[in-house]
């Protein structure tokens, strides 16, 4: 028998920050469990990390609190109050409330197996010790590798993933990129890391990801889509954390203990996007090849241009593809185009006049037969199917 009778109605605070892709799947998590267990009377705003508690907490007789705790005043305030609480983000603050997170142990073995499963036997980890997560995801990260026989270069950022000197800081990780054994596969702790990668990786030169690929965590969209080349990254699932912590929570509101009092969630995989597309090519005439392609596809480079630039034959080039990639210098350069094309059809609004001029197709129609021959889809086809889905590459 439950604590409330069937006219009363649990308030539950979700101290939630709103301003992140996995915590606006977090509380769809928790608004699906609402709808088929509740309901419940909810307290939201909209919050950053390190929002304040609102004042009323402090006094507040309600029945239930979900939160993401940033700082120990938010922890004292909660513990304080007596209300039943599930954390949603650290236990660093160590006040042992029941707690519901991701697995750190399952991210760092799937960013390993990513990076094997395309070839690389270099690796290096860039983590930040800010949070016990960060440094449990790194050190998983490794521990995977090192039982595999693989060394792992680690670099700290030991203060914040937003430093004080900028331009001192990319400059200290290209240095580090630069000596880097290479072609390297480098785990990022998170996704404002990676994103730190890639613009050091693009300051020192270092071509991405022939010879450093880079994969983030929490998929982050906003900074995943708008770096360059676009960042993979481990994804969260938000969704079925956000139920399991409200069902917990549910549990404590009745008067009955959660039969695990800390629970970890899997992760749904990796979003894999140019940052790590592709497979390490030990051939030095293939892998320049993929660069120029990658960096000329979209201003209508062709296999002529292509031998030209590298000063090879087409039968030449044509074989040693073929046994590197699986695929044509022809196949290569309209693979990399028709990326690039669902990347246009997905994230803006161009015709496919305007999608032909940028990805070096001469006519619209061309680009509309060949598109369908390739994908079995039509541009709009996919853009309506596509445009608000998932970020699958082409290729492998």
């Amino acid at each position: 028998m439950g604590l409330f009778p069937p006219s009363r109605i649990p308030r539950v605070a979700l101290l939630v920050e709103t301003t992140r892709t996995y915590t606006r799947e977090l509380l769809s998590g928790v608004r699906r469990y609402v709808a088929e267990h509740g309901p419940w009377s909810t307290f939201l705003e909209l919050r950053a990390l390190d929002s304040s508690p609102p004042e009323w907490l402090r006094d507040w007789d309600g029945d239930g609190i979900l939160t993401r705790t940033f700082t120990p005043q938010t922890a004292r305030i909660i513990a304080a109050s007596g209300v039943p609480a599930v954390e949603l983000r650290s236990t660093r603050l160590g006040d042992g409330r029941p707690f519901v997170g991701c697995d750190n142990a399952q991210i760092g073995r799937m960013v390993a197996e990513h990076f094997s499963e395309r070839g690389y036997h270099q690796f290096g980890a860039y983590g930040l010790r800010t949070e016990p997560f960060f440094v449990e995801r790194v050190r998983n990260f490794v521990s995977v590798l090192e039982a595999r026989g693989f060394a792992c270069e680690v670099l700290n950022e030991a203060d914040s993933e937003r430093p004080a000197d900028w331009e001192g800081s990319q400059a200290r990780l290209a240095e580090w990129l630069g000596a880097l054994p290479k072609p390297a596969g480098v785990f990022a702790a998170n996704d404002q890391l990676g994103v730190r990668l890639l613009d050091a990786c693009q300051r020192a030169g270092i071509a991405v990801p022939e010879e450093v690929a880079v994969v983030g965590a929490e998929n982050e969209e906003t900074l995943c889509t708008f770096a360059t080349p676009r960042l993979s990254s481990v994804q969260f699932d938000g969704q079925a954390v956000g139920f399991v912590a409200a069902q917990m929570l549910d549990d404590l509101m009745q008067g009955r203990a959660p039969a695990q009092p800390q629970q970890l969630v899997p992760p749904k995989g990796i979003v894999a996007r140019e940052s790590s597309d592709g497979c390490v090519i030990h051939d030095r005439l293939v892998a320049q090849a993929v660069r120029i392609i990658r960096e000329n596809a979209s201003f209508g480079i062709n296999v002529n241009d292509l031998c030209e630039r590298l000063n090879a034959s087409r039968s030449t080039l044509d074989r040693r593809m073929q046994a590197a990639l699986k695929r044509t210098p022809k196949q290569e350069i309209l693979r990399v185009r028709f990326r690039e094309v669902e990347r246009l059809l997905r994230e803006t609004d161009l015709t496919v006049e305007g999608i032909a001029a940028q990805t070096g197709f001469t006519h619209s129609q061309y680009l509309q037969a060949a598109f369908k021959e390739w994908s079995g889809l039509s541009p709009g086809q996919f853009r309506l199917g596509h445009q608000k889905g998932s970020s699958k590459a082409w290729g492998p």
